[in-house]
């Protein structure tokens, strides 16, 4: 069986008998993974099913300031921190006022984007291959700032309709591109709905601003063939019935700290593949190698019981976890 038929069979609830996994970690985690396994290539050395791609920026996930200097400002004028553990923080929105009759949109059909890509599909092609096409609220709260772009669905929704049509708009047109750049088997969104405890916004203001342009993307993937992916952080338990009423097939990364996930899979689990759920706050960090060896194992029999799961930590694996639990972790994953 192929990478890519472990997560077909798993995406259509049908058990393997062995649970797939995915391990995304920050760059200073990830080395020293690579310096225990004596590898330059983590993904390919515990042979992640699933690999994912998307275009480039002119801002990395992760940038380095001895390269690009303490901040950084991207393609939508946003000014970020930068460091070498995480993707910084926007500390400079680029919308000031909530008006864009000044504001001109970045390329998206820009050729510095793409470039590669075809060569990504055509290498990745025996795996399950997930392309990112952006974000869409995510992106709104970075280039508005999170306190004023909240107080303008209240004060300035018109604003609010045409930001998300918007970049909406860009992300169709990534899309289009990408299914003329080579074979791949899914599109991700990257669209953060949740804090700890509840949703940033009412799920009614959710429901009428954002799900109308998220049902375009999911649409235009659908109308493609590809498997769609949503990464959320937090908890929007209240709007996942609408995610998947427009389409969505898996679900990441079910943050275990915001949302009971023994309940998302008795819920939802007919209806979707869930992709996370190993507690990234308290118990990578702070527990013994076997403890956390008996929560994955846990969570294969638990969550991966009739298919449709994709074992993962609850986010990406960050720097403040131990080496002997990122190597219990891995292990244990791949343990049958």
């Amino acid at each position: 069986m192929t990478n890519k038929e472990w997560i077909k069979l798993t995406l259509a609830h049908e058990e393997t008998g062995a649970v797939p996994y995915n391990a995304l970690c920050c760059p200073t985690a990830r080395k020293r993974l690579e310096e225990y396994y004596h590898t330059d290539n983590l993904i390919g050395h515990i042979n992640l099913p699933i690999r994912m791609g998307g275009a480039s920026s002119i801002k990395p996930l992760y940038a380095d300031p001895a390269i690009y200097g303490d901040t950084i400002t991207d393609e939508y004028g946003v000014l970020w921190t930068t460091n070498t553990i995480d993707r910084g923080s926007p500390i400079g929105p680029s919308l000031r006022e909530p008006d864009l009759s000044n504001y001109a949109f970045p390329d998206p059909t820009a050729a510095y984007r793409f470039e590669g890509l075809s060569q990504w599909c055509e290498e990745n092609k025996e795996h399950y291959t997930i392309l990112w096409v952006g974000d869409l609220w995510e992106r709104a709260t970075f280039m508005r700032g999170m306190e004023d772009v909240l107080l303008d669905v209240a004060l300035n929704r018109s604003f609010v309709e045409e930001l998300l049509e918007r970049l909406a708009d860009n992300i169709l047109r990534t899309m289009e591109i990408y299914f003329a750049s080579g074979e791949f088997d899914g599109i991700a969104v990257s669209d953060d709905y949740g804090a700890q405890r509840g949703m940033l916004t009412s799920p009614n203001d959710w429901r009428e601003l954002v799900k109308p342009q998220l049902a375009r993307i999911y649409d235009l993937g659908k109308q493609h063939g590809k498997t769609v992916f949503h990464h959320s952080c937090g908890s929007f338990v209240p709007v996942i019935p609408d995610m998947i009423e427009i389409g969505l097939d898996i679900l990441h990364p079910i943050q275990p700290e915001a949302m009971d996930i023994d309940m998302l899979k008795r819920e939802f689990g007919k209806d979707l593949t869930f992709c996370g759920g190993l507690r990234t706050q308290d118990l990578l960090p702070l527990a013994s190698p076997e403890e956390i060896r008996k929560e994955i194992r846990r969570l294969k029999k638990t969550m991966g019981a009739g298919g449709g799961y994709i074992l993962e930590p609850g986010i990406t694996v960050q720097d403040d976890v131990p080496l002997e639990n990122l190597i219990a972790m891995v292990e244990e994953m791949q343990a049958q």
